[in-house]
């Protein structure tokens, strides 16, 4: 590295970090509902009988809905459109979705009828001309025939919220009128007055959507035919204080321009969030500990260094986060900790080349360490490259394709992909080579870490194993696998979670452990028999009969009415009970989601592979996408043997183990791709043995870096990232050993059955052809 591009590269790494740093300091982060609390509710909207849900009605909603939130009082809501139809709305500490729902999901449609007089029924829909029959509310079992409305909601100006000491009449809602309407309202009245003193027509009604929420009669000091004047109006019902502002809220706000419906509702318990935030940064920091502990004794100096430059990438990514705006959220914690792992791996990418190059140039590599390792970043970045963008692909379908939470994964896990590249290739070679700038350093190569082979590469240098040879037994042993793997979907089958089939889980904190088999028979005995109930927590267990301090019910879609019923049930088996998680997914949501999912498993698979032929001949792509759908279905195996539920996390889980496998796949082939370059006559079974030798070292090193993070978050992570950790464990041990037993047997079978035409030079092949001629034998696109 030259003095001018390594002064670059020290501008470039303190222009970051300082600017990670000031905005770490100075710009709180935006956390999830599942890390604060709150409540989350996904609107769809539908056609009306005379206007089309589109784009310009959703947003029309979209404002009516914003007024609405903010007379409910909530602290930072946030509403956005998603897609052409779709509404999304959080509602930061709001645990009562029931108040929420009721206020914002209704249509609205305020109305104000002259009454005609009694009617004997029935109550139903309005006619042609508008009239319609209603139930009185003042009178049960009477009914009231209206007119056509006279006013509308798009008259009032303001709604309030007020309590009447001076009539006795409790809780009202005032109404103030726009200057015309309140002609029409004083025309109304004033025609009301005019009528006898018990005569129905004596009433005006304010009706809601098809209810009248109240229906008073002038008063004898209302003048005949001036009617109330002033623009003003009372609601009044026996209303209490929750109940008029919820009512204030939605005259206030106005009719709904379309009707909406629920698709989604999860709710979150702040304590809950508390938890999973103390469970994930316990877990990032003992992982992170024991990362940074083994590459430092495994790299030395170097592994120091590199773990200096984990720590600023912990700082540069959160910063890029924070900056962006992104939403934090739990699997999106889970995201950041896990790039943790890329980083590593390209810092263990450049060391171990660093060492095959120190031992290449022999005694002189002693007097100038700074040599190897240049050479290194130069010969891995290739390597490093493909294996990252092979990651960005899994990230970028997560964040197009996922929802809610899962998508901040996406987010986070792109993010700690660009920044590793940073801290890897910038940082981590800008103090490397001031640490090697260093006589003390110069003089004692062995405390850089790259002076030794390392006792694996040295045993594997002297003894290449003979994998290859033994091909096609290493195919048909990963072919068993598959087929149990196989077997164990389709004789257990798939548990999809709520968020693919639709239903209704709640997961309740009791006081005291809970039977599961007790809390199953109390909840199917109120009414709920097909209910699927498990319990978590300190006492472990799920379906047996073990304790929990939690308790998950899954339903299928019901109402509040039916979750007091289930509520009720637990209460009598584990005493008190408090709703810690709430979600609800409507069946068309649920289908939606699971078309999402598979189409986002096959763009992934379509996206590796032709990403991978691009950058490496076919037969390149298809053994490594090969591997990678082996590593997928034997994760998805494992998941329906273990009766492990399949969802959106575990989506996630599985969309990173695809870039996870095709990056342990690329980083070998890129090397069996450079022994071919090298020519010298060799097989290519052998050129395959040597390119695993000498990659093995580095798979091991980065699975184990990857592994301290994942045993971290699952063992402390918390409920929630348990079944993402396992799979991704899975995963990463399964993406290991594929890479060595199914991606390099087959890449050798497919270059053996379909090897390379090369073009003889000059009218055929002889003795004065160049030896760098054969290059393209390589299957790579040069």
């Amino acid at each position: 590295m030259t003095s001018r591009s390594a002064l670059w590269r020290a501008l470039l790494a303190l222009a970051v970090v300082a600017l990670s740093l000031w905005i770490t300091l100075t710009t709180p982060p935006r956390l999830g509902l599942d890390l604060r609390g709150g409540t989350r509710i996904v609107l769809q909207t539908e056609d009306g009988p005379a206007t089309r849900a589109d784009a310009a009605a959703t947003d029309r909603a979209l404002e009516v809905l914003r007024k609405r939130v903010d007379g409910l009082g909530v602290a930072e809501p946030s509403l956005a459109r998603s897609g052409e139809r779709r509404i999304v709305i959080e509602l930061p500490g709001l645990r009562d979705p029931r108040q929420a729902a009721d206020v914002i999901g209704r249509t609205a449609q305020l109305t104000f009828h002259a009454v005609t007089g009694e009617a004997r029924g029935p109550a139903g829909p309005a006619a042609p001309d508008g009239t319609r029959v209603l139930a009185d509310p003042d009178a049960p079992g009477r009914l009231l025939a209206l007119a056509a409305p006279a006013l509308t909601g798009d008259g009032v100006e303001s709604a309030d919220a007020v309590l009447d000491t001076t009539n006795g009449l409790g809780w009202t809602v005032d109404l103030s009128f726009r200057d015309r309407a309140a002609g029409t309202w004083a025309e109304l009245t004033g025609d009301a007055a005019c009528a006898a003193p018990a005569d129905p027509a004596r009433r005006v009604a304010i009706v809601l959507d098809d209810r009248v929420v109240s229906a008073p009669g002038m008063q004898a000091g209302v003048p005949c035919g001036a009617g109330i004047g002033g623009g003003s109006a009372q609601i009044t019902g026996g209303f209490s204080a929750q109940e008029a502002r919820d009512l204030a809220a939605l005259v206030e706000g106005g009719a709904l321009p379309v009707p909406v419906t629920t698709v989604e509702q999860s709710t979150v318990g702040p304590t809950l969030g508390a938890e999973a935030i103390r469970a994930s940064a316990l877990a990032a920091l003992i992982g992170l500990a024991c990362t940074g502990l083994f590459v430092m004794v495994v790299y030395r100096l170097l592994g120091v260094l590199a773990t200096v430059a984990l720590l600023l990438y912990g700082l540069v990514s959160y910063a890029a986060v924070v900056a962006l705006g992104a939403t934090l959220t739990l699997p999106g914690l889970a995201g950041f900790v896990l790039a943790v792992g890329i980083a590593v791996d390209a810092n263990v990418l450049v060391f171990e080349r660093a060492r095959e190059e120190y031992a290449a140039l022999g005694r002189t590599a002693g007097r100038d360490p700074r040599r190897p390792l240049a050479t290194a970043f130069g010969k891995v970045w290739s390597a490093v490259a493909d294996s990252h963008i092979t990651t960005l692909l899994a990230a970028g379908l997560l964040f197009v394709f996922a929802t809610g939470p899962v998508k901040g994964f996406g987010v986070t896990l792109a993010i700690g992909v660009v920044t590793s590249l940073l801290t890897a290739m910038v940082i981590t070679r800008l103090l490397a080579d001031l640490a090697l700038r260093m006589p003390a350093v110069r003089h004692r190569p062995a405390v850089t870490g790259i002076a030794g082979l390392g006792r694996l590469r040295t045993r594997l240098t002297r003894r290449v194993p003979r994998l290859m040879t033994h091909r096609r037994r290493w195919l048909m042993s990963c072919a068993g696998l598959l087929m149990a793997a196989l077997a164990g979907i389709g004789v257990r089958g798939l548990e999809f979670g709520v968020e693919f089939t639709g239903g209704r889980v709640v997961q309740y904190a009791a006081e005291r452990p809970v039977d599961a088999d007790a809390a199953r028979e109390a909840i199917a005995e109120a009414g709920f028999p097909d209910a699927v109930v498990r319990t978590t927590g300190d006492g472990g267990g799920s379906d047996g009969g073990s304790d929990g301090e939690d308790v998950s019910v899954r339903v299928r879609e019901t109402g509040d009415d039916e979750q007091d019923e289930i509520r009720e049930a637990l209460t009598r088996v584990a005493g008190p009970v408090e709703v810690a998680r709430d979600d609800l997914i409507g069946p068309s949501l649920g289908g939606e989601l699971r078309t999402h999912a598979l189409l986002a498993l096959g763009l992934a698979v379509a996206a590796q592979l032709l990403y991978l032929t691009v950058r490496f001949r076919w037969t390149y792509a298809t053994a490594a996408v090969a591997a990678m759908a082996q590593d997928v279905l034997l994760v998805v195996g494992l998941f329906a043997w273990l009766g492990k539920p399949v969802d959106s996390v575990f989506l996630a889980a599985l969309l990173t183990v695809v870039g996870y496998s095709v990056n342990d796949s690329v980083v070998v082939l890129d090397r069996l791709r450079e022994l071919r370059r090298r020519g010298g006559g060799v097989g290519l079974p052998d050129l395959a043995d040597r390119a695993v030798a000498q990659t093995l070292p580095r798979t091991v090193n980065t699975g184990m870096g990857a592994l301290f993070v994942l045993v971290a978050l699952a063992v402390l992570g918390g409920d929630s990232l348990t079944d993402f950790s396992v799979a991704l464990l899975a995963g990463v041990v399964l993406g290991m050993a594929s890479t060595v037993f199914t991606a390099m047997p087959l890449a050798v079978a497919l270059e053996t059955r379909r090897p390379v035409r090369t073009p003889p030079v000059g009218g055929g092949s002889g003795p004065g052809r160049r030896p760098g001629a054969d290059r393209d034998r390589s299957g790579a696109v040069v």
